[in-house]
């Protein structure tokens, strides 16, 4: 018995792996980047669409988010610094600086990515049939510069019934500044009753 348990743990764990990707990129590799340029077309209020050269994203993007945004990667899970995050913001395009996710739509599918249940608006996300590695799914990509995120699945919370699965590579964060205050002043009328006390 104990042995049947063990080898449905493990087909388990490689099914539920192999539904948010197979492919892994090799992301060691500098690849020629000039990393003294900045990226020209990373706002975060432009939401005009983004449409520049292979050669032009390789020269502006770090090597392991042009692997994975412009070359279709996956990073390895459980690596992402977003997996379990709990931090209070919003989700960006790392490639463009597009809003793509609140943290309120956050949570912990234990698929080894970040995952979301809905994208912050609906051109916020595009979607493509992806038919790779001998599966049929979703990919997801940026609504306005169409780097490639991740996968969405049918197997998320309410109230979409939707898993985003997503590369923590290819996003950046920004902390809800509103939150960060209140935090920030709560943390000061602490440290100040402790000196009145």
């Amino acid at each position: 018995m104990k042995r049947v348990l063990q080898c449905l743990t493990l087909v388990i764990l490689a099914v539920t792996l192999q539904q948010c990707t197979y492919s892994q990129s090799n992301t060691s590799k500098k690849e020629n980047m000039d990393t003294s340029k900045k990226n020209p077309v990373y706002s975060r209020t432009d939401s005009s669409k983004v449409n520049i050269s292979e050669e032009e994203w390789r020269k502006i993007l770090p090597a392991d988010v042009y692997a994975i945004a412009r070359q279709k990667g996956t990073e390895r899970p459980w690596t992402s610094k977003f997996e379990e995050s709990k931090e209070v913001g919003t989700y960006y395009c790392a490639a463009c600086g597009n809003a793509l996710f609140k943290s309120d739509t956050k949570f912990e599918s234990g698929c080894g990515w970040p995952s979301f249940y809905e994208p912050i608006t609906k051109g916020s996300i595009i979607y493509a049939p992806d038919n790779t590695h001998g599966m049929s799914r979703t990919e997801v990509m940026c609504g306005r510069c169409k780097a490639h995120l991740g996968h969405v699945f049918e197997d998320g919370p309410p109230p979409t019934g939707l898993r985003y699965c997503i590369n923590g590579v290819v996003l950046d964060f920004e902390k809800a500044r509103a939150a960060e205050k209140k935090y920030n002043e709560g943390d000061q009328q602490n440290k100040d009753a402790k000196k009145g006390e």
